[in-house]
């Protein structure tokens, strides 16, 4: 059976629209205060629970811990890239391990294979630059605090728009 042109172009066209809205839109999530300079977002990894993730613009990397790592590499969601020479806050430095991880969500904001840096036992999990800048543009706001990121490509929005792309008709 042929459909018209029509169809499919309208199809792929609202589909188009639905990503460019959703690259548009700003997500906000909220923070927990960790006392001192300290804020919390909460964050999933690949298909792991939600977690705490210290928000840190001094952190080049997003940072994993050992036994998250280990979760997410019994599902194949995390794959070594290399290693890296880490300076720690206190000047030190570390070798340590970078993972490409399937995939993180911030609040609303689907980011796919996004680099971690893993470091050793159950140390705290930190939400580094390199993930803050997939997220687009992001501001950090104190009262109330949240963290606002643009350009975040939504999980329902991209689910829908793969619907209809799917569902539109294929042209012969």
């Amino acid at each position: 059976m042929r459909f018209p042109i029509k169809t499919l172009s309208g199809a792929l066209a609202l589909a188009l629209s639905l990503v460019a809205s959703a690259a548009e839109f700003s997500t906000s999530v909220p923070m927990r205060h960790g006392g001192a300079t300290t804020f919390y977002i909460q964050a999933t990894i690949g298909d792991l629970d939600v977690e705490d993730f210290m928000v840190d613009t001094g952190s080049g990397y997003m940072t994993i811990n050992e036994i998250s790592l280990a979760e997410l590499q019994q599902h194949d969601q995390a794959l070594y890239q290399r290693d890296l020479l880490g300076v720690l806050a206190n000047g030190s430095e570390m070798r340590v391990p970078l993972y490409r991880l399937s995939q993180v969500v911030i609040g609303n904001c689907l980011l796919k294979n996004v680099d971690a840096a893993v470091f050793p036992g159950n140390t705290r999990q930190i939400l580094g630059l390199n993930a803050l800048k997939r997220a687009g543009a992001f501001t950090f706001t104190f009262d109330p605090p949240q963290l606002e990121l643009s350009d975040c490509p939504q999980p329902d929005l991209l689910a829908t728009a793969a619907e209809i792309i799917g569902a539109a008709p294929v042209v012969e």
